[in-house]
């Protein structure tokens, strides 16, 4: 797959932005327009700069099938993401707008202001059958941009006065921005939220998940939010094999030492373009060890870069996969993680939105 040489911008993920060739979409080539030539003309390309474009769609709530996913429908209410963390699962999702899932998958992001309004409309519809809810599930509903659009906090405004069960997954401490309302429906077993910490070594994290906060941050968040009473999970994903799966234990220790309940992990996954973009990051990155690095993810794929089949890709198979459950399972029972199975989610309290009429009792 080509690649655009784009210098690697600091405090950004992907080292390229590779042209999408999935679906028969053109590639730019030199044509002598100026623009082709304005690096030599201009100079380096200045400091790559973040671009929300809004997005109207149609409907909000997601829906999938998937046997191996412990939900049925999840809200996203971004496209992209500027955290950059290099193996982000949802890259290949930016081909479909003819963006590369490099570079303009961090930078260039589409946010759905029309979401709790859509959301309303969706809750309202006769017949809807009440199950919880998944926020975080493509990209991150606490990325930088949440600060100023607030789409998250107004859908879970709208989830809390329905008393709707949701399900938050991130890796910011922005979730505690809205603790008021997560408590207030943790009180009715209506919440739970996971924080994703993949390492606890600043240099990894910061050129592994650039814009992501800080891991010790997200650990206090999960303090704070046990704290309020708010059912708290870490995500130990995706763990990489000779980057950071010997931090497995720490992490795990860490997160149960700030209070969370349970635990899970993920081996990295590399979907489609996110598989060439990996690789260029570790040529980057880790050189030393790129081709160790690889070879164990293939040993853990089946031989192949990534495998994408239900049951298997959130596990991973043979002797590696096997020794990360057993380190996992043993670290959890030691430390008291996952004693009490799956926080599960009352869906009996759920009332439709009101809409413009008040409610009288």
């Amino acid at each position: 797959m080509p690649a655009k040489n784009i210098p690697k911008d600091r405090g950004r993920g992907a080292t390229v932005n590779r042209t999408p060739l999935r679906f028969n979409l053109s590639e730019r080539t030199q044509d002598g327009d100026w623009l082709d030539e304005r690096e030599a003309i201009d100079g380096p390309p200045q400091r790559l700069r973040t671009t929300v474009t809004v997005e109207h769609p149609r409907t909000i709530i997601t829906r999938n099938t998937s046997p191996d996913i412990g939900f049925d429908r999840s809200i996203n209410a971004y496209r992209g993401c500027e955290h950059g963390c290099i193996y982000c699962f949802a890259r290949p999702s930016h081909a479909y707008h003819d963006l590369s899932p490099g570079l303009d998958f961090e930078s260039r992001l589409f946010a759905k202001p029309d979401a709790a309004r859509l959301l309303v409309v969706e809750l309202s519809r006769c017949g809807y059958a009440v199950a919880p809810i998944a926020m975080g599930t493509n990209t991150d509903p606490y990325q930088p941009i949440e600060k100023d659009w607030r789409i998250t906090r107004d859908c879970i405004q709208i989830l809390h006065d329905c008393r709707h069960p949701l399900i938050i997954t991130t890796k910011s401490n922005r979730v505690l921005r809205d603790i008021d309302l997560l408590a207030d429906m943790a009180k009715d077993d209506l919440v739970v939220v996971a924080l994703s910490v993949t390492s606890l070594d600043p240099a990894i994290a910061r050129t592994l998940e650039p814009r992501a906060p800080h891991p010790h941050k997200r650990l206090e968040a999960i303090g704070e939010l046990t704290r309020a009473g708010v059912p708290t999970h870490v995500s130990v994903a995706p763990v990489i094999p000779a980057i950071t799966d010997h931090e497995m234990e720490a992490i795990l220790e860490a997160a149960a030492k700030a209070g969370a309940r349970s635990a899970s992990f993920i081996p990295v996954r590399l979907p489609h373009e996110v598989a060439p973009l990996f690789r260029d990051w570790l040529d980057a990155c880790f050189p030393d060890r790129k081709d160790k690095v690889m070879a164990i993810i293939q040993d853990l794929r089946g031989g192949r870069d990534n495998d994408p089949r239900y049951r298997m890709r959130m596990r991973g198979q043979g002797v590696w996969a096997d020794l990360m459950r057993t380190r996992f399972a043993k670290t959890c029972a030691r430390l008291g993680l996952n004693q009490s199975g799956r926080q599960k989610l009352r869906t009996d309290l759920f009332r439709p939105p009101e809409g413009d009429q008040p409610r009288l009792l």
